[in-house]
């Protein structure tokens, strides 16, 4: 696969990457080597992070300078974003056994935490819902604009009706194989137009911009074929944790059908939050909100336990290997 891109993060302000406490190189089942950050003090309550596509652990910048205070917080490069070398297995399942080699490395057995996915990441939830290690570890669930299948075809992100061109163009555009090039004043009135809401500050479509436009070219269009071809209803109808869903009222990605089939559909919905004027990229347009939503998610279902990590230790600062 392509390179990466030569675009940092921002270097200052809310959307700053934090440092992590540690960081660890977590082996997937096939092999697949996946950056894991933790955050926060190693005896608090766990949350898990599962970014979406496109993006890398610095999407959940504001999210882990609050929590990471007084929870112990684990952010993760999905494979090919971020830290996470590219791999040549881009599918659902896949999403699924990183998602479960994380919480195998980080958490201790039968000890449980929130569970946070955004966009790809809340489609990487919905395909670990039947296994064993997530239903272990999963107390409870937050999804932030996600949706689990006809992504291409409920997009609005090309201003035609709905139907037959509408969904091919949007399946060419999302799918592009061409470099998204520098950070520009187009390209973030671009990704603004497509992604967020019309009254996002500019600090925050700057971050934006700068984390999606890191993305390599090769994984992107990688990964939108499997977005694409998504069907993870029976995913949803398996998902039996307690669930919340947050929204943006103003998604042209995910629009907020996919929401509303979210809470039809889910064995123990805790409620929907559909955020007024804002788009796809909750976390970071509504920052306090969400962080708001997953403080009140974990004093309701997470208690932390006293039991002894899966491989019989967490990884100590002397065994971390930094970087992925």
């Amino acid at each position: 696969m392509s390179r990466r891109a030569a675009v940092t993060p921002v270097a200052s302000g809310p959307y700053a990457p934090p440092t992590p406490s540690r960081a660890l190189t977590v082996v997937s089942a096939d092999g697949a080597r996946l950056h894991v950050e933790v955050h926060g003090p190693e005896d608090a309550p766990p949350v898990v992070l599962s970014h979406g596509w496109t993006c890398s652990t610095a999407f959940w910048a504001a999210q882990i300078r609050d929590l990471a205070t007084d929870h112990r917080v684990i952010a993760y490069d999905q494979r090919g974003h971020g830290n996470s070398p590219a791999s040549s297995a881009c599918t659902t399942h896949a999403l699924a056994d990183d998602l479960e080699a994380v919480l195998a490395r980080t958490l201790a057995r039968e000890e449980k935490a929130l569970i946070v996915g955004h966009s790809m990441g809340g489609m990487t939830v919905m395909a670990a819902a039947t296994r064993p290690r997530f239903r272990e570890h999963a107390a409870a669930v937050l999804l932030c604009s996600t949706g689990s299948s006809r992504l291409v075809a409920r997009s609005r992100v090309v201003p035609l009706g709905a139907g037959r061109l509408r969904t091919w163009l949007t399946g060419h555009v999302l799918g592009s194989r061409a470099p998204l090039g520098p950070v520009t004043p187009v390209a973030k009135s671009v990704l603004k137009y497509a992604t967020m809401g019309a009254g996002s500050a500019p600090h925050m479509v700057e971050a934006c911009a700068r984390i999606v436009h890191a993305c390599p070219r090769a994984v992107r269009h990688a990964w939108a074929g499997v977005l694409e071809a998504l069907d993870l209803d029976h995913g949803v109808r398996e998902l039996h944790a307690p669930t919340a869903i947050v929204h943006g009222a103003a998604d042209r990605l995910t629009p907020p059908v996919h929401a509303r089939a979210l809470v039809a559909a889910l064995p123990h919905c805790v409620g929907l939050t559909e955020l007024t004027g804002v788009g796809h990229m909750t976390p970071i347009e509504a920052p306090d909100l969400v962080t708001a939503r997953i403080r009140e998610l974990v004093t309701t279902y997470v208690t932390v336990t006293g039991t002894e990590p899966e491989d019989g230790h967490r990884a100590t600062p002397a065994q971390i290997k930094e970087g992925a």
